[in-house]
């Protein structure tokens, strides 16, 4: 068995040297307070120890990985009435764009990319009581940790700049792809991308989609047959429009956020969270895809 832990504090202590080109997320102004610097790199290893190297215990905003929750629980209620909806396609396309979408008639590609997710967050506005709170108690429940939350003023830095977001929102709804008030739905939209967690969380929430559907505490939090379903989903649309380039360079499936966040799971063997706030071109970040890249390959471990 590789030295897990060797092999990690090698790739931080490297990385960590290098100069990175990267850039925090600016455009939700309070991401751009986030401190640079920050790199952590945590191992949650199925059938054994974990391991962790750098500024894995400081909350950040997972962004973007939140659509894989939101899916996770949509598809559990709707089944496959969900791909009526939207489709499981890679967009090849930046994750906020809109002209697609209208050429695809309010039909989104996937459920990783804004669109999509706008759609995922209206079928649980819609069948959930409470969405925001049952979303919480959802992701505390998959971590086994009640103390992750909401950052409040980050999703209310979201809400004051997310014009863009308005637009998809409505451009869905002139198509019939939304059926609940658009203020609703981006309220709860703005509040998962708003979900703050450690490296350690993140690790430990993504655990039943590497274990058959079954969470920390053994629980079947998914069925097998969703938990492979969304893997799929994760390895061809996980990264915006780099997906191809991380199937192609780390080989996991995986979802990344503009937080700096990257998780991404070997099945039935691990889930390694990396987290560095500066992002490449792409809006993935710049440390972190390196950082997997690097993993895999010199523990020759990933799907292919």
């Amino acid at each position: 068995m590789p030295n897990f832990q060797q092999i990690i504090n090698r790739i931080h202590s490297d990385l960590k040297a290098t100069k990175n080109t990267g850039e925090v997320a600016d455009y939700i102004p309070e991401l751009g307070k986030v401190d640079g610097e920050k790199f952590g790199i945590y191992l949650n290893n199925i059938h054994g120890d974990n391991y962790e190297v750098g500024d894995t215990q400081v909350p950040f905003s997972i962004q973007s990985i939140s659509k894989v929750f939101t899916l996770a629980m949509a598809f559990a209620s709707q089944g496959n009435e969900l791909w009526k909806r939207v489709d499981v396609e890679p967009s090849g396309n930046p994750f906020n764009y809109l002209s697609l979408l209208e050429n695809e008639e309010g039909i989104p590609r996937n459920p990783l990319i804004n669109s999509g997710a706008i759609v995922v967050a209206d079928c649980l506005v819609s069948t959930l009581k409470n969405p925001k709170e049952d979303f919480l108690q959802f992701v505390r429940g998959l971590a086994g940790d009640d103390s992750i939350s909401y950052n409040l003023e980050v999703a209310e830095s979201e809400r004051k700049t997310g014009f863009r977001n308005y637009a998809i929102a409505n451009l869905l709804k002139s198509f019939d792809n939304l059926a609940n008030p658009v203020e609703d739905v981006l309220d709860f939209y703005f509040h998962q991308c708003s979900l703050e967690m450690t490296c350690e969380q993140l690790s430990n929430s993504f655990f039943a989609f590497a274990n058959h559907g079954k969470c920390m505490k053994n629980k079947q939090c998914l069925t097998e047959k969703q938990a492979k379903r969304i893997n799929a989903i994760m390895l061809t649309c996980g990264f915006y429009d780099e997906a191809g380039e991380f199937a192609f360079e780390v080989g996991l499936p995986g979802k990344s956020g503009v937080g700096g966040g990257i998780v991404a799971l070997l099945p039935n063997h691990y889930v390694i969270t990396a987290w560095s706030p500066p992002l490449n071109p792409k809006g993935n970040s710049y440390l972190g895809m390196q950082a997997l890249e690097q993993f895999t390959t010199e523990t020759k471990s990933s799907i292919f």
